[in-house]
């Protein structure tokens, strides 16, 4: 059972659970788990829908990390298809872990939505809540977590309800995240017209045929080996301005 530190309540003492690729269910204390590779990890919780849930529970397959990862909501699967496409995640596990701890009262705990795996090897825990969602016992539960991610030596975001026009273009690019919208000879045509920062669909035009070019077209933009001028202030469209990644997009 999880106990307070002494008469710092401030810091509250916090026990990590998990469940291991072998299916055994693991408790620890929380700076036992530090170095812990939590994205190898099963869901704490099952993702399960029921009759009158206000919930939309899901698995997405995900192109970072090659296999289906689950959400509750969806806000979540949201965030998760923006997490999807940001080029410096490298892995994404959902409900990774119960966090245990003691509120002066009684026991307590609370599962983050999402632990990411960054590139450059750090790691950063996710939790996933609309900003008016948010109840005092809620609130409390993100702070407890933000401080148990500091004393780890990870990251932690509560993230909300994303920008709406970014959020759109990115759930169009996802249709065309699986490795085989790739084409090679397409792909190279493709890069070759943008090499000259031009409109998206006469540039797919000029590299041949459209409906062979534009889904490889999508998914240059969705690897960001291509990039589109302006994702977050307009939707994507004929004359959006696409250049080689690393260019001056806006």
């Amino acid at each position: 059972m999880a106990v307070r530190a002494g008469a710092d309540e401030a810091v509250p003492y916090v026990e990590v659970s998990c469940v291991d690729a072998a299916g055994r269910r693991r408790r620890r204390p929380l700076l036992d788990c530090a170095t812990v590779r939590f994205e190898d990890v099963v869901p704490v919780r099952p993702f399960r829908w029921s009759r009158g849930s206000r919930h939309f529970p899901g698995w997405y397959w995900s192109a970072t990390t090659g296999q289906h990862v689950g959400f509750e909501s969806w806000l979540e699967r949201d965030r998760l298809v923006l997490m999807d496409f940001d080029p410096a995640v490298a892995q994404i596990a959902s409900q990774p872990f119960w966090l245990h701890w003691h509120d002066g009262s009684r026991e307590r705990r609370h599962a983050p939505d999402f632990f990411v795996r960054r590139a450059d090897g750090s790691a950063v825990v996710v939790d996933v809540r609309a900003d008016d969602w948010i109840a005092p016992r809620d609130a409390e539960a993100f702070e407890v977590t933000r401080r148990a991610c500091a004393e780890a030596g990870w990251g932690f975001e509560r993230v909300g309800v994303p920008e709406a026009v970014l959020l759109a273009n990115v759930r169009w690019l996802s249709r065309y995240r699986h490795p085989r919208c790739r084409q090679g000879p397409v792909a190279a045509r493709l890069m070759e017209v943008f090499s000259q920062p031009g409109p998206l669909v006469p540039g797919a035009d000029a590299a041949g045929d459209r409906l062979a070019t534009l889904p490889v077209l999508f998914h240059l933009l969705w690897r960001q080996e291509l990039s589109a001028e302006g994702m977050a202030a307009e939707l994507l469209g004929p004359r959006t301005v696409v250049r080689l990644a690393g260019g001056d997009a806006g």
